[in-house]
């Protein structure tokens, strides 16, 4: 034993954690979207939440990820707390795919020529080639996911057998012999090894790889290393639950609390039944037996599928427990407060959940103005103080989303680097202003409605007709506006500026007829001032509706992102035949609306 071999010892674990972080990052991005659509749809039934559980995280590779994630998901309202503890359970379960993964170490021992291929010798330098090809040749953003999975996987093995090879030569000393013979002698050191490198690793699957690679030497027999593969199950998951903890709602932090009780529980029942089977005489084969690889792998899948056969019936109990531990807290939280639960900090570590938070939330904004937008126009037919205190309270809940919203965006940028995060992140950035700003509009009419009301002032029925047909072309631009935002569709954001140019030639046509009417005396001063100023308001929100419009054109189409004003300036100067139709049909349409109103 040299220092040399303890530094390819430790380089090698180093490799095989960055290729481990590495491939798992790049599948939970890949996949996080699909997981979350997929959890949305989990019933109360405890075996399919625990396959959803056992699935995903055979592909995102992290029991933990999964569980982090679930753990949101229920602090968000988006699964309940009774629904998540199957895929709690089948978490645990998945995990075990990585040490089935890792046993191709196994396969160098094997003569067949196509097991070869499957040699990590033979996979890992064909990983990292596949790896580089698709991210530096192949220019698109899933090329890039899959070829960061890919390398990741190249530079796990690499890492894996880097160990290997320095673990056959510190043995050479007798001093890890020693070490594990010890460890057999007494099941509580190992237990407590386990659970500690598993804590500061901050992954089971790291950690069990770990000891598979120390199997290769031949030193390891399954008396000595199932108390650590025990160990390893509770260490992994108080790193979990200081995580699910974080800001959390009491049910988000239940099922931290649950997953350490699961796993507190599986380490009992395996302690126990590896004893009982000892004692009977039922694993005298095994006891003494020198373990490799997959006998680990398989040791590790066994444990974990038993526990999970026995604890499922018992999920209810494990949701009692949590409710015990973790109490409901007894200040009720405002309608609009349970909203922000969206966005959660779990979800930062995965940026595909963390935009769709924001994207939830946006939805309520535009929602919300939209609904202002409205009540402000029924206050002119109607006023109402129930509406004025309803709308005042959705105004205050918007600006509180615009600056909850503005710092989840701020937060998200230190875990993005993909180009199309950073152009998903000023899209939402500027849609939050949007429709914060929509908002203030439907506040100001409001607020003008309640001023003419104090001076006794009322609109002349020539105006109020006019308004109905304003009303209706809004309501056009703003459903195109509410489609192309929450679609992200280019097609619908298109049909925006010619009706935004309609609105815009309508206000400066009823401004006109207003001075025609101030000028007879239908309408008094006050009321003409409301008037104007709302026609302003008018134009202000499709003002609005057409910078979001162009926004989503051009998050569909990036390469017009330094183009934007060219567009909007080609389009008005009548050089676009499709545009040019489109505010002819809708022209004529409106104003004629306009025209029979005035003669009627």
């Amino acid at each position: 034993m040299n220092i040399f071999n303890i530094i390819t010892l430790f380089g090698g674990l180093a490799m095989f954690l960055y290729g481990m972080k590495m491939m798992g990052n790049g599948l939970k991005e890949g996949s996080s979207g699909a997981l979350k659509r997929v959890m949305e749809k989990v019933t109360g039934t405890p075996v399919k939440a625990f396959m959803l559980g056992l699935i995903m995280t055979a592909v995102i590779q992290s029991s933990t990820a999964t569980i982090v994630i679930t753990s949101g998901l229920v602090g968000a309202g988006i699964i309940s707390l009774h629904s998540s503890l199957g895929v709690i359970i089948g978490a645990n379960v998945g995990t075990t795919v990585t040490g089935q993964i890792i046993r191709l170490l196994d396969l160098k021992d094997s003569g067949t020529s196509f097991l070869q291929f499957f040699n990590p010798s033979t996979l890992a330098p064909i990983a990292l080639i596949v790896g580089i090809i698709l991210i530096m040749a192949v220019k698109s953003s899933s090329a890039d996911k899959v070829g960061q999975i890919v390398i990741g996987f190249g530079i796990l093995f690499t890492g894996l057998m880097n160990m290997t090879d320095a673990v056959g030569t510190l043995t050479e000393g007798g001093l890890i012999e020693d070490l594990f013979s010890r460890l057999g002698e007494n099941p509580l050191i190992g237990y407590v090894i386990g659970a500690g490198v598993a804590f500061v690793l901050q992954s089971s699957s790291a950690t069990i790889g770990i000891l598979q690679a120390f199997s290769t030497a031949g030193l390891l027999r399954f008396s000595a290393i199932y108390a650590v593969l025990v160990g390893i199950y509770l260490g992994d998951c108080v790193t979990t639950a200081i995580v699910c903890n974080i800001g959390a709602k009491p049910d988000a932090k239940r099922v931290g609390i649950v997953n350490i009780a699961y796993n507190l529980a599986k380490t009992l029942l395996s302690l126990v039944g590896v004893t009982v089977a000892h004692k009977a005489g039922w694993i005298d084969g095994l006891w003494n037996k020198v373990v490799n690889s997959g006998d680990i792998a398989n040791a590790n899948t066994v444990f974990n599928l038993a526990c999970a056969l026995i604890m499922l019936p018992f999920v209810g109990a494990l949701e009692r427990l949590s409710r015990r531990l973790v109490k409901d807290k007894k200040t009720e939280e405002s309608r609009y407060n349970e909203k922000l639960n969206s966005l959660s900090p779990v979800f930062l570590n995965t940026p595909a959940l963390a935009f769709n938070a924001c994207y939830e939330l946006l939805k309520e904004m535009f929602r919300m103005a939209r609904n202002n937008i409205n009540r402000s126009f029924d206050l002119i037919r109607e006023y109402d103080e129930k509406t004025v205190k309803q709308l005042n309270e959705d105004e205050d809940a918007i600006d509180l989303y615009t600056d909850k919203l503005s710092d989840y965006l701020v937060q998200i940028s230190s875990h993005i680097s993909a180009p199309s995060h950073v152009e998903m992140q000023n899209y939402y950035y500027a849609l939050a202003t949007e429709f914060e700003r929509l908002g203030d509009h439907a506040t100001n009419i409001a607020e003008m409605t309640s001023g003419l009301r104090k001076e006794e002032g009322r609109f002349s029925k020539s105006a109020m007709e006019e308004l109905v047909v304003v009303k209706s072309l809004l309501d056009s631009v703003l459903d195109y506006a509410e489609r192309a935002f929450q679609k992200c569709d280019a097609d619908a954001a298109y049909h925006i500026e010619p009706l935004e140019e309609v609105v815009d030639d309508m206000m400066r046509s009823l401004k006109k007829n207003h001075l025609d009417r101030l000028k007879g005396g239908e309408c008094s001063v006050t009321a003409g001032t409301a008037f104007l100023n709302l026609l302003s308001d008018v134009e202000r929100i499709s003002d609005i509706c057409s910078n979001i419009g162009v926004a989503t054109i051009a998050r569909t189409n990036p390469e017009m992102n330094h183009e934007v004003h060219d567009y909007v300036a080609r389009l008005h100067s009548g050089s676009d035949a499709i545009f040019n139709a489109e505010f002819k049909e809708a022209h004529e349409k409106y104003f004629r609306q306009l025209y029979k109103k005035e003669q009627e």
